[in-house]
Formats: structure tokens, C-alpha cells, sequence
């Protein structure tokens, strides 16, 4: 377990209608996208559930750099408590929530020190949650759910200030005990090792990279007031409202049931996405987020991510069809493997390098569609870098060409 020291408090330096939080909001995702390659959305999902008072899951391999993103992303917020946890089976609740004081113990007094611990935490960020034990579930879940803990001594439920948890593991939960922890992460994003060759290579790069300038930051003070005044503000309008209904029905239909509350949670989400975007209301294409709220085993992902698209941009809903095509390329690659050099060109020539580009040229007229219709674009942008990695790897891997020189 690790702590960081808290800061000195800090005054709101927005004290108006959030504007200038919002702003710096925005700067902060941008920076650390530009830092964290492939991840746009995900740092976006990220500060929008932080706005919204919600719990975050990042799900992924070893190595996708979900903790130091974390980290990263937190560190942005002057004069906030934090608290890091490593989470195993063994992991001593009072540990988390505050240790016996031994020197009050010597007098006959049962108290906890809760300096530093999870119960004086602004901000968590809990790393492999899915591994906690027994013995710290039942507090961990009380943090999470109610912000409160219950002490060793029996006394009353203490109240923590808990605005928001980042949370990572590698694996989804495995018994029932670790799925009610699961079930309290309203967002849940999952991340992968880098596609596109380019970003890969800039990965490498960047060991090298001169230091960057100083960090955007926000106050504790204005992150509060934005949560608990300026996102609620925000107007959702009955069309959103309806909009959310069709989409509820459309996933019932299909055996994908989300309950009441995540439901109900899912509307502050869109508000705090609309407040991060600068906007007073709620707008259709803001219903994209909800591809990261509305299932639970990740096969059902793209089964959301479909019924939240037809809904809100048919463009986009197109493109996700052209990106089973990209994938059904991809897996021809890998079957591929080990067989001789001849028959793995002729498949890119033929086959694989034409299906490619027409794709791209079909996903450059749907981005232009969809711009012009006022429709988000940020789907269609990121399938097509899915299309270009594997045209990038079908030229490398299939061709033999340098990839500095690809430029699919």
C-alpha cells in the first residue's frame, strides 16, 4: 500500500458557473491522451465518471499502463487526500481504513489512526480490486457504496469524503463476493496492448523525449463544487430522456438488463460528460459513453456499443459492420502464421490490401457524413485507426516492408 501526502488546501479558483473547471478538465484530457496513445476515450470516460461522483473500472492485460494513467490523471488534482492500494486476498482492512494507535491501546483506549488511510481519501485509485478477500469486502464495499466505515471499536459509522475511485484489475471478478464490488463500478473501460505500429514505435521513442511542460491542474475545491452543484445543473431534455428509454428496450430485447440504479447512475454520467464539454444540456451523441456502463461480461460489449450507435449516429453503426471485416482480416493474418512466404503475399495482394483500403475509403465517406450531419465522429476515427494498424501489420508481416515507411 502507498499514500501521498496531502497538499496544501487549496481556494476554488472557479467560483462562477464552472466554466474554468471545465476548461481545465478538457486541457487535462488532452494532455494525458497525447501522453497515453490510443486512449482518448478512455481518459474522457475517466474524468466524466469523476464527475459524476462515480466509481471506474480499466480493464486490461499486464502492461497496458492502466496504474500509471491512473496516476497520472489523479496527481492533476492540487490539494486532493490520496490513496493508492495493491489489493490481494490478504489485505488487513485495518490496514486500508486505519491501524490500532498502539500508543492509546498502552492506556487501555481500542482507536484507529486514520492519517493517510483510505478513510481520509479524496480520491482512491485501488489496483487488482478483484483480488480483495473476504475480510476487507464488506468495508471496501461500504467505502464504495455509502462513503462510510465502520470501526473496529464498534462506534458510530465514520463518514469518508470519497469524491471518486479508479480502480484496475487484469481479470473480471470470479466468485460472487468479488462480483458486488464489480457490480459498484458504474463505468468499465477496457484497454489493450498499442494497435497501430506508429504509436508503437512512438512508445519506444518516447524514452528519449525531452521533459514536457508543466501540468494542467484543477483545484479539489472546483472538482467538488462541479460535482455536487454544476453537473447536477445540467439540463436533460426530454428527448435524451426518451432516447434512453428506446435504448433500454432495444437491449431487454436482446437479453441485456441493466438494473434501475446503474440506469439512474448513467444519467449523471451524461450530464458530467455535457458539463466536461462545455455545454449547459445533455445531447444525443453524449449516449455514447454508455457503451462503457451498460454490460457485464465483455462479449456483451458490442452488442451495446451497436444498439447505443444505431440510436444515436447510423454512420458510425455502418462503420462498426466494416470493422467486422477489419477483424475478419486480422484473424486470416494470424491463421497465416508459419505458412510460406509466397502464399502470405499473395493473400495481402489479393485479398487482404484491397478490402482494406476500400474500407478506409467507405470510413473517410462516413466521417464526412457524419461531420456534416453534426454527429460525433470520435467511433468512426477510431475505427479506422483499427483499420490502418491491420493494414500496417498485413504490409509488415505479410509484405516484409519497413514499418517507418507505412502510411496505410
Amino acid at each position: 500500500m502507498t499514500t501521498t501526502a496531502a497538499q496544501h488546501p487549496h481556494g476554488p479558483a472557479d467560483p462562477g458557473n464552472g466554466s474554468v473547471t471545465a476548461a481545465q478538465l478538457r486541457a487535462i484530457v488532452s494532455e494525458v491522451s497525447d501522453r497515453y496513445m490510443e486512449r482518448p476515450g478512455v481518459v474522457q470516460t475517466l474524468v466524466a465518471a469523476m464527475l459524476a461522483g462515480q466509481h471506474s473500472l480499466l480493464l486490461g492485460p499486464p502492461g497496458t499502463a492502466k496504474s500509471e494513467l491512473a496516476r497520472d490523471l489523479t496527481g492533476r488534482i492540487t490539494g486532493a487526500r490520496m490513496w493508492e492500494i495493491l489489493l490481494s486476498a490478504y489485505s488487513d482492512p485495518k490496514r486500508m481504513f486505519g491501524p490500532i494507535d498502539v500508543a492509546a491501546l498502552m492506556q487501555g483506549t481500542y482507536t484507529q489512526v486514520f492519517e493517510g488511510r483510505a478513510t481520509q481519501a479524496d480520491i482512491a485509485f485501488i489496483d487488482e480490486i478483484f483480488k480483495c478477500g473476504p475480510g476487507a469486502l464488506n468495508e471496501l464495499l461500504g467505502l464504495l457504496n455509502e462513503r462510510l466505515y465502520h470501526p473496529e471499536n464498534g462506534g458510530a459509522p465514520i463518514e469518508c469524503p470519497l469524491l471518486t475511485a479508479i480502480t484496475a484489475s487484469n481479470e473480471l471478478p470470479s466468485g460472487e463476493e468479488s462480483a458486488a464490488i464489480y457490480d459498484r463500478l458504474l463505468v468499465r473501460i477496457r484497454v489493450d496492448y498499442l494497435a497501430d505500429l506508429s504509436n508503437f514505435a512512438r512508445l519506444l521513442r518516447s524514452t528519449s523525449a525531452p521533459a514536457a511542460t508543466a501540468p494542467t491542474t484543477v483545484a479539489l475545491a472546483d472538482l467538488q463544487t462541479a460535482i455536487r452543484t454544476h453537473v447536477p445543473g445540467i439540463a436533460v431534455p426530454d428527448p435524451i430522456v426518451d432516447a434512453v428509454c428506446t435504448l433500454r428496450t432495444a437491449l431487454r430485447r436482446i437479453g441485456i438488463i441493466a438494473s434501475d440504479r446503474r440506469w439512474r447512475q448513467a444519467m449523471r454520467l451524461l450530464q458530467a460528460l455535457a458539463f466536461l464539454e462545455g455545454r449547459s444540456s445533455v445531447e444525443v451523441n453524449d449516449l455514447q459513453i454508455l457503451t462503457h456502463v451498460l454490460w457485464d461480461a465483455p462479449e456483451e460489449q458490442p452488442a451495446v456499443e451497436r444498439e447505443v450507435l444505431q440510436l444515436i449516429n447510423p454512420h458510425a453503426h455502418e462503420a462498426l459492420t466494416l470493422l467486422d471485416g477489419v477483424i475478419a482480416l486480422e484473424v486470416e493474418l494470424d491463421a497465416l502464421a508459419g505458412k510460406a512466404r509466397e502464399e502470405v503475399a499473395d493473400w495481402a495482394i489479393n485479398e487482404a490490401n484491397g478490402k482494406l483500403r476500400k474500407a478506409g475509403q467507405r470510413l473517410e465517406e462516413l466521417l464526412q457524413q457524419s461531420k456534416a450531419a453534426g454527429r460525433s465522429t470520435t467511433q468512426i476515427t477510431q475505427i479506422d485507426a483499427k483499420r490502418r494498424a491491420v493494414h500496417a501489420r498485413v504490409m509488415v508481416e505479410a509484405l516484409g516492408m519497413d514499418a517507418s515507411m507505412i502510411t496505410a
